[in-house]
């Protein structure tokens, strides 16, 4: 680190106004101070919320110690970078559409680890032509990284009833990317909560997976069904599901503070190969050559192909509940009867069976 530079003061205002220049939409610095939040991880973790995602107890305390996971970290710079391309109306309509995918908005682009992780090295470019080398780590949900409870700390929002971060001026369609430093810059103040007595996330998730405000049973949530579950989705969660393939973004859509939600001007954030209106059919005929083509460079290779398979078979599934002698769904349905994969093959048969369901 350059030891010549001594106004710290300066030397944030003027990374801020990088951050902005560089598209983020709101920038913080904060202390490596998780103690609260580690300790609220220990006992999440100790109700075994977190499911099959082992990697959220592997790394010890590094995840809540930033100076364990990058030495010599002292300050952690906050950004924010807005990704809705569409408006919410749209959204909500798509889910009464029983024969259409959802997917969530987060994942219509390019996968914003590559986006986001590529404007935090520019930022550190610039800051490294401000004051000469410096030492630091960028992130962006990647490695143990207690992203919401810094972004937090830095002032960017608080954490919601639906464990989301939110901002009363820009809700909470944004992704969140962090710099771990060795520069003792000024540090912002927290966010406060505005949440109030608001329980419209709570209320409004199909799996009921917000068991207590600001507590979400991974297990229940529809992310986690549909994305980092690598196994069977249970039998009672399947018909809550409904047509969200990958992801749910319910406790984000009926949130209030989301009318106050800008849409991004982002390129790469918009929808690709018209993923934001398919139907449930035509993707569930996509071979793994297409599933491998058209989702290239795309967060949704994180379910994989029969992951993919096994989330619409649910969805086609709960549309044959409405319709139960729908033969386009049924004729797709069978044709994946003989599928290779045993877990494929049990969700087409659970949905086949729903042509029999009667309410």
């Amino acid at each position: 680190m350059n030891e010549k530079v001594t106004d710290y003061e300066h030397l944030a205002s003027q990374i801020k106004d990088l951050s902005k220049q560089l598209g983020f939409a709101r920038t913080g610095i904060t202390d490596t101070n998780l103690s609260k939040a580690g300790e609220q991880l220990k006992v999440w973790l100790g109700k075994n919320y977190h499911g099959s995602m082992h990697y959220m107890q592997s790394h010890g305390s590094k995840r809540y110690r930033p100076d364990q996971l990058v030495p010599e970290t002292i300050r952690i710079i906050c950004v924010a970078l807005e990704y809705r391309t569409d408006d919410m109306q749209s959204m909500e309509s798509r889910l009464s559409e029983n024969s259409k995918a959802y997917i969530s908005r987060y994942a219509m682009g390019r996968d914003y680890h590559k986006l986001v992780r590529k404007k935090l090295q520019l930022l550190a470019s610039e800051i490294t032509k401000l004051i000469g080398p410096f030492g630091y780590r960028v992130f962006t949900d990647s490695a143990p990284v207690m992203e919401k409870p810094l972004a937090e700390k830095a002032g960017l929002g608080w954490i919601g009833k639906h464990s989301n971060l939110l901002n009363k001026n820009n809700g909470s369609w944004f992704f969140l990317g962090e710099i771990y430093t060795d520069l003792p810059l000024p540090i912002d103040e927290p966010a406060t909560n505005h949440c109030g007595t608001c329980a419209s996330c709570m209320e409004v998730c199909p799996t009921q997976a917000i068991v207590e405000p600001y507590v979400v049973d991974a297990r229940r949530c529809i992310a986690y069904l549909t994305i980092e579950n690598k196994a069977a989705i249970p039998e009672d969660l399947r018909p809550l599901i409904g047509n969200r393939i990958f992801g749910c973004d319910d406790c984000q859509l009926f949130c209030p503070f989301n009318k106050f939600s800008s849409e991004s001007d982002i390129d790469d954030f918009k929808p690709r190969h018209q993923l934001d209106n398919s139907s449930l059919i035509e993707l569930f005929n996509w071979n793994e050559d297409d599933f491998d083509l058209k989702t290239r460079g795309s967060a949704i290779r994180r379910t994989g192909y029969e992951g993919w398979l096994r989330n619409i078979a649910v969805a086609l599934g709960n549309a044959l509940r409405n319709s139960p002698q729908d033969k386009q769904i049924l004729a797709a349905l069978a044709n994946k009867t003989e599928h290779p994969s045993a877990l494929v093959r049990e969700h087409v048969q659970w949905a086949l069976q729903q042509s029999d369901t009667t309410d």
